[in-house]
């Protein structure tokens, strides 16, 4: 069994949906689980609904509608035949995301809010893709994946339950997934108290990684609108050139840095079974791509990495007393606490400085608890967190130029530039 993965890239319009029709059928004697992410950028727009119903500024009827229309016309792009059925699993789904949306919740409740609501994006992807495959002959059976990906309630980053995850995909999905193509959502799990948890943002690699160890998977594929590995983001670089191999170990630090090709916890549960990852060009379907696997392949070029919307706190004791093993425990204890992973971490005898994703919510009510200890806090916004992995002499001057660095790191062959956007 394989399992391919399409991205939101890959399904953000009618042509694209007939695109993977197109590459199942390509594949139709194996036997294959998809897992497919929202369409498009529907989770930002998704992510906006959240803002919208939490803090009560009374666009949550717009941005509804927008939604809808950009589905539907997707829907209606497939010309498929007696889509009525498509039409009120759509109707239905909408419906609840309308009563979910308008019912009041307060600030702290934001990141369950979240994982509810944005979960939507996945279900009705899935729907609109399933259906017309089956118009197109393509023989699938669409399931829901919280059924199957069982987690903790550690709400926008849940934590997988892998033996009760792996019990009920080894018993329940996998007699399914041996008799027929199977469709479902990647990013989104179960909770203990059967709540909509999710994975972490771009979590539909992971969540593609989870089926292919239970299943105990050929190969897992994940489909790209780039050719590839990149050894930076071509949006960013126009001489990003392919890496066609890689070793876990690498594609892990790239990962870990923030390479968006693929989710940082994809690929431990592929190692642990020796599972390759092909990570291919959805528009260019018969090209190569990248392979990832245990194999050890030596990466000849410097990896660039590009994080935007950071933040840099710099905490110092008020007093100037030494920040020292007590301090550092309850810092660490409260970014536990408040899920703000740290992207560079520095340390002097008086103060503790971070890089983080600037998440909403997050920093404010951290920094709040922080003052609380005695640390005050000086933040900087708009920043952007330049990673240079493999790095070698001279490769920093092309993409720093002028910029200016606020906070500069090197580790062995990992170089970072922290600089304003």
């Amino acid at each position: 069994m394989k399992i391919f993965k399409f991205g939101g890239a890959s399904v953000k319009d009618a042509n694209g949906v007939k695109k993977i029709a197109r590459i199942l059928s390509d594949h139709s004697a194996e036997k294959l689980l998809v897992v497919i992410s929202a369409m498009g950028k529907s989770t930002n727009h998704l992510e906006k609904l959240v803002h919208a119903s939490v803090h009560g500024t009374g666009e949550t009827a717009l941005l509804l509608r927008e939604l809808k229309d950009y589905h539907y016309s997707i829907v209606n792009g497939l010309n498929a035949q007696n889509p009525s059925a498509l039409i009120n699993d759509i109707e239905n789904l909408f419906l609840e995301l309308e009563c979910l949306v308008e019912t009041p919740s307060l600030p702290e409740e934001y990141d369950f809010v979240y994982d509810q609501v944005v979960a939507f994006g996945e279900l009705i992807s899935t729907k609109i893709i399933s259906y017309y495959l089956l118009s197109e002959g393509i023989k699938n059976q669409w399931i829901d994946s919280r059924n199957f990906i069982l987690t903790d309630d550690r709400y926008r980053d849940a934590r997988i339950q892998w033996n009760e995850t792996d019990k009920i995909i080894s018993k329940k999905l996998k007699p399914l997934a041996e008799r027929q193509t199977v469709v479902t959502q990647g990013f989104i799990g179960r909770g203990p108290v059967n709540e909509t948890t999710t994975l972490g943002r771009e979590g539909s690699d992971y969540s593609a990684a989870i089926f292919a160890y239970c299943l105990n998977a050929e190969s897992v594929t994940i489909w790209k609108d780039v050719a590839g590995v990149m050894n930076a983001d071509p949006k960013k670089m126009n001489n990003a050139t392919l890496i066609p191999y890689l070793a876990y170990s690498d594609a892990i630090e790239l990962a870990y840095y923030g390479a968006s090709v693929i989710h940082p916890k994809t690929i431990q549960p592929l190692m642990a079974k020796d599972i390759p990852l092909f990570v291919k060009s959805f528009l260019n379907s018969k090209e190569s791509g990248t392979q990832v696997s245990t194999k050890v392949h030596s990466l000849d070029v410097p990896c660039f990495i590009f994080k935007e919307k950071q933040v840099l706190a710099e905490l110092k004791t008020r007093d100037f007393t030494f920040i020292v093993e007590q301090n550092l425990e309850q810092i660490f204890s409260l970014l536990a606490k408040h899920k703000v992973r740290c992207n560079i971490i520095q340390n002097s005898a008086i103060s503790f400085s971070f890089v983080a994703d600037n998440k909403e919510n997050k920093m404010t009510h951290l920094m709040s608890e922080l003052d609380k200890l005695g640390l005050s806090a000086q933040i900087k916004e708009n920043l952007e967190l330049i990673t240079i992995y493999n790095a070698v002499e001279g490769s920093e001057k092309e993409i720093i130029g002028q910029k200016e660095v606020i906070l500069e790191q090197n580790t062995g062959n990992t170089s970072h530039y922290l600089v304003r956007q």
